[in-house]
């Protein structure tokens, strides 16, 4: 079972402004070849009512240590479960992963509230 994402009131809910978290040290398991793969992982958002807590960020993250994952499917998984959390206005979600077989990717998911999907 995945680690809960925990969130805090916003202090300043009706000012936008932007939060930016790296985790560097982003690990998965490709679910093909059962190979570790290793990104830095930056989301963005501007919160609405509620922040999302830094620890339980951490430990959500470090779930995906050992699940198998394709590298888009954890991002936008990573972006669905942190805007079910704290409901931004707007987020972005980006990993960038570590070469493998001589080919880097960077996925880039992104929510603005009352867009769809």
């Amino acid at each position: 079972m995945p680690q809960s994402l925990e969130t805090f009131p916003n202090q300043f809910p009706d000012r936008e402004y932007e939060i930016e978290i790296t985790c560097p040290e982003f690990t998965a398991v490709c679910p093909k070849t059962g190979q570790p793969d290793f990104a830095t992982v930056i989301i963005t958002y501007v919160p609405s009512a509620t922040c999302v807590e830094l620890k339980s960020l951490k430990l959500y993250l470090f779930d995906f240590r050992n699940r198998g994952i394709f590298y888009e499917h954890s991002i936008n998984t990573i972006l669905d479960d942190l805007v079910a959390a704290c409901q931004p206005r707007r987020m972005t979600v980006v990993g960038q992963f570590t070469p493998r077989g001589g080919i880097s990717s960077k996925i880039t998911a992104r929510f603005e509230a009352g867009t769809p999907g």
